[in-house]
């Protein structure tokens, strides 16, 4: 009886290990990241529901996108104006407050980004995330593939320490991502849901800090994906007669 019962564990721990081909991990990683290419740009209305600590803060906002390093975002009042305008490029973020006459500069940090917006993580995992895909590692990442219910479970872990695992379903869209830090801890849990027959981007993209106060989702109204090389969207002159602050 105790060798059946150790065969029985035994089987069901291979069962648990069964690894997906690496061809096809490779191929389900390269589908889910190039359903929005970085020769793409996304452009939408969304709405932005903000949780924290201190409350709930739902905003319509203009939001365009182009992977690896460009966003703009704009809040959208009731009426009028936009009241807040952010943009990033690889070398620069900008903001304006127009009610405050204030212009803000600094470079594209995670620290300068948590100072507007609760997303305290590079400029890089948020546009990845805002574009339906998972952010980059960096440097040299393993990745392993295990079937898991309907979905591919795929982890993948950097030199550096950083890993996340990533949750695709059979057609390739991608579920669920959990990022943690180079200690091992868990630092955000990002959904993708509410998809739409063949649209490749989530209806509604939800973010989570591992604090289980904060956090951000996003929902696609309205949007377009177009090729176009112009970049000036993302860059945000100073207005005249604002104040100027750095943010370095």
């Amino acid at each position: 009886m105790v060798l059946f019962l150790f065969a029985l564990i035994c089987c069901g721990c291979v069962q648990r290990a069964i690894v997906a081909p690496e061809s096809v991990t490779r191929q389900t990683l390269f589908a889910v990241s190039g359903a929005i290419s970085e020769a793409d740009t996304l452009s939408a209305v969304v709405q932005i529901d903000v949780t924290t600590a201190g409350g709930h803060y739902p905003v319509k906002a203009a939001l365009i996108i182009k992977k690896p390093h460009y966003m703009r975002l704009e809040i959208l009042p009731i009426i009028g104006p936009p009241d807040f305008f952010l943009t990033t490029n690889p070398e620069a973020m900008k903001i304006v407050l127009p009610a405050r006459r204030e212009y803000y500069q600094g470079k594209p940090t995670s620290q300068n980004l948590a100072k507007f917006l609760p997303l305290p993580f590079d400029i890089e995992d948020v546009v990845a995330i805002f574009a339906n895909s998972y952010p980059p590692l960096g440097g040299e990442v393993a990745y392993h593939g295990y079937p898991e219910d309907n979905f591919l479970r795929i982890a993948m872990k950097s030199r550096s320490g950083n890993s996340q695992i990533v949750w695709v379903g059979s057609d390739s869209r991608l579920i669920k991502l959990v990022r943690h830090d180079q200690s091992g801890q868990e630092f955000y849990t990002a959904k993708f849901d509410d998809y739409q027959e063949g649209s490749p981007l989530a209806g509604k993209i939800t973010v989570m800090m591992a604090d289980g106060a904060t956090s951000i989702s996003i929902k696609y109204a309205d949007y377009k994906i177009e090729k176009s090389p112009d970049l000036s969207v993302f860059d945000l002159p100073a207005p005249v007669g604002f104040k100027k602050i750095k943010l370095d």
